[in-house]
């Protein structure tokens, strides 16, 4: 079984890599259907700001961003473009020059964009009118840490295509947007192990704060919290797990796939 050929990628203009940041990675909606091969689905991880992203500029939902990683990325455009920065909050910088947040930005050529630390949120997303062109993997541009499949994270002086704009963006001076705040509750259903937990652990599962772990990543949310005690010692067969479940360590900490 073969991915469906995409036609050629209109390229129009270009943009250089100065600052790669910590881990950027660009990302779309992901490959879903590859379940069966062992593929995961990857994508944006934070499909809201994407969606918002390339919705400021004019794209379609299916447009590649750029997905940043606590402290942003610097690129300079080699052509004009219109460009947008949602997700995590951080200072928006053009040759310097401080620019509105998830608003439609305007670059002419040779224009340096910089997208600073995440000062809420830990993932921006940098979208651009027509998208980042890298080639496709079944069908999908993202990257996918997991699988290592898609375009590697970026490196400083490398080149990212842009295709050609679809439409005009839309004419905006101001989009409200909210942002993350330090705490968060989160809403757990029990599913069919809730009884490997002892009664105290059970309770402090839906009671208790956690702290998110420095250790987490694009493929799980590790939480820090009260360890959560066991009724049984064994461990379960490998099983399928889904976006959003809830794994118990063998150290009683929490990890929420992502």
């Amino acid at each position: 079984m073969t991915a469906p050929s995409a036609p050629p990628d209109d390229v129009v203009g270009a943009a250089t890599v100065v600052r790669p940041g910590a881990l950027t990675t660009v990302q779309d909606l992901g490959r879903p259907g590859w379940a069966h091969l062992g593929v995961p689905h990857s994508g944006a991880l934070d499909r809201v700001a994407h969606l918002r992203a390339n919705r400021l500029v004019g794209n379609d939902e299916h447009a590649a961003t750029l997905e940043t990683t606590v402290d942003g990325v610097s690129l300079r455009f080699e052509s004009s473009a219109v460009v947008a920065v949602t997700g995590a909050n951080a200072q928006v910088l053009v040759n310097n020059e401080a620019r509105g947040w998830s608003l439609p930005l305007y670059l002419r050529a040779g224009d340096i964009l910089d997208v600073g630390p995440a000062i809420t949120g830990i993932r921006s997303y940098v979208a651009v009118s027509g998208g980042f062109t890298v080639p496709r993997v079944l069908g999908s541009r993202s990257r996918d840490s997991l699988s290592d499949l898609g375009p590697p994270p970026l490196v400083a002086n490398t080149s990212l295509g842009i295709g050609r704009a679809r439409t005009i963006p839309p004419a905006l001076d101001f989009a409200p947007y909210p942002t993350t705040g330090s705490i968060a509750t989160l809403f757990v259903h029990p599913g069919p192990r809730l009884d490997w937990l002892t009664d105290e652990a059970a309770r402090a599962l839906f009671t208790q704060s956690y702290v998110v772990s420095p250790l987490s990543n694009r493929v799980g949310l590790r939480l820090t919290g009260q360890p959560l005690g066991r009724r049984y010692d064994t461990e379960l067969p490998s099983e399928g797990v889904v976006w959003g479940g809830v794994q118990l360590l063998p150290d009683g900490q929490l990890v929420v796939m992502l």
